[in-house]
Parts: C-alpha cells; sequence; structure tokens
C-alpha cells in the first residue's frame, strides 16, 4: 500500500474519527474507551485485516513517546506540596508496596515452579511496571474524581520510578547469577538513567515554571508547554534516560513553583486527547496476537502472580498508610494495566540475555496484550465499586 501524504493523513484522520466513535460507545458499552482503541488496533493491524498502511509502526514510536511525555508531564502536575499533603502517605505507601509485593510474589512463585533463576529475577523485575496512559485515560472517561482517584494518579505518576530501580536491582542480580557481569555495571546503568531524568527535569522544569508566570493571562501557551515538553523528551532519550520520568519531575517542578500553573496543564490536556487514540489505537496495532499461545504455564503464573502481587501489596501499603477501605481494597485492581515501559524493560533484558530472549520476550508480549485488554476494565470496575465515578456518584 502507498505510503504517500495522501494516505497518511487520511490514515490519521480516520483514526481520529474513530476515536470519536469509540468515546460515543464506550458509556454505552460499559467498555473503557482505551479497550475499544486498542481492540480496533488489533483489528486494523497485522494480528486483524492489516489496513493499516506500511510503515505504520513508525508512526508508534512517535506518537507514543508524545503521548507518555504528556502523560508523564501531567501526572507530574499533580505532585504538588498541596496535593502530597494530602494523600503522599498512602501515594508513598502503596506505591512501594505493591512494586515490592509484585516483585516477590513472581520472582518467588516462578522460582518455585522451577523456572530458570535469572529469568525468574528479570520477570520480577518486569512486573511491577504500569501504564499511567491507560489509567489515566480512563479516569478521564469515567470522569472520576475524590481521594481514591487521586491516591490513583499519585500512585502511577511515580510507579514506574519505583519500578525502574527494582528493575535495575534485579537485572543486576540476573546478571550475576547468570555470568554476564557484575553488580556494579547493571547498578550504574540504572542509577544513571534515573538521575539523569531527574536533572533533565529540574533543569528544564525551573526555567519552564519562570516563563509560565512571565506570558500574560490573554496569551496563548502552547508553543511554551509543547516546546518544553518536546526538548525534554529529545534529551532524556538522547542520553538514555528515562523520559517519562524526566516529563514528571519537569511537570512537578512547575506546580510547586509557578504561580499560573494551571495554565500550562490546561494547554497540554487540549492536546492530549487526540494523541491518545493514535497511541492506543496504533498500539493495538502493534500486538503481536500470534504470542499468546507461547505464554503456556509460566506465563499464565506471570500473570496470576502479578494480579496477587498488586492486590495483595496494595492493600499492605494502604494499611501501612492508613487509607480508606476503598484504597485497600481496590487500588490493587485500579494499576492493573501495563503495556510500552514493560516492553521497554524486556528489550533492555534481552540485550544482557540474547541467549534467552526467545523465553521471556514472547511472554512479556502476550501477557501485555492480556493486560493492556483486561487492565482498563479492571480499573474501570475499581472506580465504579470505589463510588468515584461519574456513574456511581448519581
Amino acid at each position: 500500500m502507498e505510503t504517500g501524504s495522501s494516505i497518511i493523513l487520511l490514515t490519521i484522520g480516520a483514526l481520529l474519527l474513530l476515536g470519536l466513535v469509540a468515546g460515543y460507545l464506550s458509556p454505552r458499552l460499559h467498555i473503557p474507551r482505551v479497550t475499544l482503541l486498542i481492540v480496533a488496533g488489533v483489528a486494523l493491524g497485522p494480528s486483524g485485516f492489516n489496513l493499516l498502511p506500511q510503515g505504520h509502526e513508525r508512526w508508534y514510536t512517535l506518537f507514543s513517546n508524545i503521548a507518555l511525555l504528556m502523560i508523564g508531564f501531567i501526572l507530574g502536575g499533580k505532585l504538588s506540596l498541596s496535593s502530597l499533603k494530602e494523600c503522599g502517605k498512602q501515594v508513598f505507601c502503596v506505591s512501594i508496596c505493591e512494586v515490592l509485593a509484585v516483585a516477590a510474589l513472581v520472582f518467588t512463585g516462578l522460582f518455585m515452579l522451577g523456572v530458570q533463576t535469572d529469568i525468574a529475577l528479570v520477570l520480577a523485575g518486569i512486573a511491577p511496571a504500569s501504564a499511567p496512559a491507560a489509567v489515566t485515560s480512563v479516569v478521564e472517561g469515567q470522569k472520576a474524581q475524590g481521594p481514591f482517584t487521586q491516591t490513583l494518579l499519585g500512585i502511577v505518576a511515580i510507579d514506574d520510578a519505583w519500578g525502574l530501580i527494582v528493575f535495575s536491582l534485579l537485572l543486576a542480580a540476573a546478571m550475576a547469577v547468570g555470568g554476564h557481569g557484575g553488580w556494579f555495571e547493571a547498578l550504574s546503568a540504572g542509577g544513571f538513567e534515573l538521575g539523569a531524568a531527574v536533572l533533565i527535569g529540574l533543569v528544564l522544569g525551573l526555567p519552564a515554571a519562570w516563563l509560565t508566570d512571565q506570558i500574560r493571562g490573554d496569551d496563548p501557551m502552547q508553543a511554551e508547554a509543547l516546546g518544553f515538553i518536546f526538548v525534554c523528551g529529545g534529551l532524556a532519550q538522547l542520553v538514555n534516560a528515562s523520559f517519562i520520568l524526566a516529563a514528571m519531575i519537569m511537570g512537578a517542578v512547575i506546580a510547586n513553583t509557578a504561580r499560573h500553573r494551571d495554565r500550562a496543564f490546561a494547554t497540554i490536556r487540549e492536546f492530549e486527547w487526540p494523541i491518545m487514540i493514535l497511541f492506543f489505537v496504533l498500539a493495538g496495532s502493534s500486538l503481536h496476537m500470534e504470542k499468546l499461545p507461547q505464554i503456556g504455564l509460566m506465563g499464565l503464573a506471570y500473570i496470576l502472580l502479578r494480579i496477587l502481587g498488586l492486590v495483595s501489596g496494595a492493600y499492605l501499603g494502604g494499611t501501612i498508610g492508613l487509607a480508606g477501605s476503598e484504597t485497600k481494597k481496590f487500588m490493587g485492581l485500579a494499576i492493573t494495566p501495563q503495556a510500552g515501559v514493560a516492553l521497554g524493560m524486556a528489550l533492555v533484558a534481552a540485550n544482557h540475555f540474547p541467549e534467552l530472549k526467545d523465553t521471556f520476550i514472547p511472554l512479556v508480549i502476550g501477557s501485555t496484550v492480556i493486560f493492556e485488554l483486561i487492565g482498563p476494565i479492571f480499573t474501570r470496575l475499581a472506580l465504579i465499586m470505589s463510588g468515584e465515578a461519574e456513574a456511581s456518584r448519581k
């Protein structure tokens, strides 16, 4: 199929209109619009009718990076000191406990099933990764608001930061066990990725906050907001830092230092949903459904252990953080979605274990397909059961 500019414009326009249809059908079918978009992407992609033009995989890389940068920036905006004082202890306790519980249960369970130690360690490091884009989109689609929702958004904002730390530690352990180098090499790489992301977020966040206060209230801010986000993402990728974390730190700096901070985040929200539509549809089209049969018993155990770790870890963290009963009972389900971050970790691990990648890469891809599809549904159910979704407030 020809991939000229006319085909590209027609395809992007059609996908955006598809997002409009998904938004219309979502409340009527009681299915999250994220899931509808992903299913539509599967149907349009190689695993379905293969209707997308050749080369659309390159679009996914671009739009996923832009979408995740926007998500990281907006989530960072929710980390103001005032909001953290309201639910900061709960966010910290739940996020730490669920990350540790998932990693511990996945490793222990797989090890007891006889899975090779280094593979079990790698999968335990990947398991805590979440999907902030999917969770945030479901929250917005359900028009959810309240302490449970605020805690949920705070958790997914910092979840992957803890996840990256745990992944770096367990990858180092797997490398030591498998004879692929020592702890220092892996820990240094993980520490640099996190430290560089924080530094970039701080360095760009301070001038962005200053400029936000200099722009008059009636002047547009699109150029400033998008410019800083794209520069942040580009710099982070250039030095192999976590661009999601860098954008989140930059957003947090603006949220805590700018007087007119709300304008910057409102500006990005105006662009967010069209980018999200393209992101989720193209994410669905990139899913390899043929990998599902390859997950086998190990994959099924991985999926069940991850869900159990999320639920038990969130309950424990909520108990320690003196959270409400809704947070303790439903937060684990709400953070079930898993997407690109897990795949990125799997690819990093594959570089260190090329002889084992055919074992864990299909499993991670297959389980990600499942979590992409059922995760948003669990998030929606959790918001409804907590009483904070719009439908449950009526």
